[in-house]
């Protein structure tokens, strides 16, 4: 059992009590979901001193979901890249105040990439560029404080557009982010690769992972065991990853986050 990787959790700050002594038993790896949200990030010190309060003496990694509502880091406007950058800063400010070590943010790319991208030269390359504009006050700032920002897949179908942005950021501060119910849409929807292959295919780019279950039909964030998803592929390629990604279960019930990780203890893949 020792050997098998330890689950963490995305929780909410309010939801922290009630999980208390499951996440310090073992210093679960955590990521907050709440300062993704504008109105929070605008004034984000209460939820920032509940935090500390409530995670005093827990020793796990720390992480954040970012801000996406409302933009795309590939924007072309001027004034809406301000938007988004300013966004980032506020997020990157909530990670130094809590020590936090990662922070989630959203792919743009999209199904209709997977079909379009070639109909005009290097069309990657030019969304590629956009994307490192937006990013580039960020990413060297989260290089000076430790942060790593992690591109989650969203409504990807190729696991390589993604790829290709870290490879050409060429930045530690920039790396990759799974989540397998996101994953499992694509490849039951449109064809995209199941969510083992979007793993093994990050390589060891990998520094996170979602783990939600779903049917393959819409982002469902069920528990783990309610779905389609095969979590022994999953963990199999998990295996194969040396990058040491945080293992966060998000789903949209929290109260039944422990039971998706007994489900994984009950197949022998984790604790």
């Amino acid at each position: 059992m020792s050997d098998l990787p330890v689950i963490g959790a995305q929780l909410t700050v309010l939801d922290l009590d009630k999980h208390r002594d499951w996440v310090f038993e073992k210093n679960r790896d955590l990521e907050l979901p709440e300062f993704c949200m504008a109105d929070i990030l605008r004034a984000p010190d209460v939820f920032i001193d509940m935090a500390k309060s409530r995670l005093d003496g827990w020793t796990g990694r720390l992480g954040i979901h970012g801000p996406f509502t409302g933009f795309e880091i590939d924007t072309k406007d001027r004034d809406m890249r301000a938007v988004v950058q300013a966004r980032l800063d506020q997020a990157l400010n909530v990670c130094e105040s809590l020590g936090a070590v990662q922070m989630v943010i959203h792919s743009p790319f999209d199904l209709w990439d997977k079909h379009n991208f070639g109909n005009g030269p290097k069309d990657l390359d030019k969304r590629i560029a956009q994307i490192l504009e937006t990013l580039g006050p960020a990413l060297r700032r989260a290089e000076g404080c430790g942060v790593v920002m992690v591109l989650e897949n969203i409504k990807d179908i190729d696991p390589a557009h993604r790829a290709a942005v870290i490879d050409a950021a060429g930045s530690p501060a920039l790396q990759l982010s799974v989540d397998t119910g996101h994953a499992n849409w694509a490849h039951v929807m449109a064809g995209g690769p199941p969510p083992d292959r979007f793993i093994s295919e990050a390589g060891n780019s990998l520094a996170h992972v979602h783990l939600q279950d779903t049917d393959g039909y819409a982002d469902r964030h069920w528990p783990l065991g309610c779905g389609t998803i095969s979590w022994h592929a999953v963990f199999e390629a998990l295996k194969g990853c040396k990058s040491d990604p945080h293992l966060i279960v998000e789903i949209n019930d929290f109260d039944r986050v422990q039971e998706s990780v007994a489900h994984l203890e009950k197949l022998g893949l984790a604790q």
